[in-house]
């Protein structure tokens, strides 16, 4: 068993530069190995710690799999990756890092549709109308599925997203859709709205541990420095 702690930071985009500034402002500067582009890394005056840059959702993936030790992400790819993610990680702190919520929205025009129990109100009389269930468009697979039946929603299918999703209402290719959404702007430039009882988790990016990894007395005490350097 190694006394070395993994920490998985992300490694690109608007939250790798949160999370260096978050950690920083608590002590805790990142230092990347070698050349600029390299994928680990070191926090200056904390010895034992390897820094692993890597993509936000892939650190989901390693702290499911027990490869990283400590990670920051965003819960929405945490519980989108993990059916049970409390008996899997350990959420230690909300950084306020990232924020976004993760909706169900449909067009601005279903003026009759502003709830989930209206979604399944109209649910049948579209089948009959268009000959198929409602289409939802999403990179939330697993989330969608759960908040659809903890709300009593059947009668629909996922059409897997992998660009914008909230442009598929338009191109003809989903009825609604389940995203993230900060403002709000993005959902009103293209037609739609979330629904009033649409929001299925309020994301934010958090320091997690992995209960899968090797944890060691001293990766403990490391653990457990990086937790008191950020308050």
């Amino acid at each position: 068993m190694s006394d070395r702690l993994v920490f998985a930071v992300p490694s690109k985009g608007r939250l790798m530069e949160q999370t260096a500034e978050r950690l920083a402002a608590a002590g805790l500067t990142l230092r990347k190995a070698a050349h600029g582009r390299g994928y680990r890394g070191e926090i200056e005056g904390l010895p034992g710690i390897d820094v692993a840059y890597v993509s936000a959702a892939e650190i989901a993936q390693h702290l499911k799999m027990g490869q990283a030790h400590l990670g920051i992400t965003g819960e929405d790819l945490v519980r989108e990756t993990m059916l049970d993610a409390e008996a899997r990680v350990d959420f230690l702190k909300a950084l306020g890092l990232g924020r976004a919520d993760v909706v169900v929205a449909v067009p601005r025009c279903w003026l009759d549709v502003r709830r989930m129990a209206d979604l399944q109100e109209i649910a049948p009389a579209f089948r009959r109308c268009h000959g198929r269930r409602l289409r939802v468009a999403t990179k939330f697979m697993n989330l969608t599925r759960r908040f659809f039946a903890q709300n009593g929603f059947a009668d629909y299918r996922i059409v897997e997203s992998f660009g914008a999703t909230e442009g598929a209402p338009a191109a003809g290719t989903a009825d609604l859709i389940v995203d993230i959404m900060t403002t709000g702007a993005t959902l009103d430039a293209n037609g739609l709205k979330a629904l009033d009882d649409g929001v299925i988790l309020r994301s934010q990016a958090h320091l997690i541990a992995s209960k899968a990894a090797a944890w060691s007395a001293a990766t403990r005490r490391t653990r457990d420095e990086i937790l008191a350097r950020l308050g």
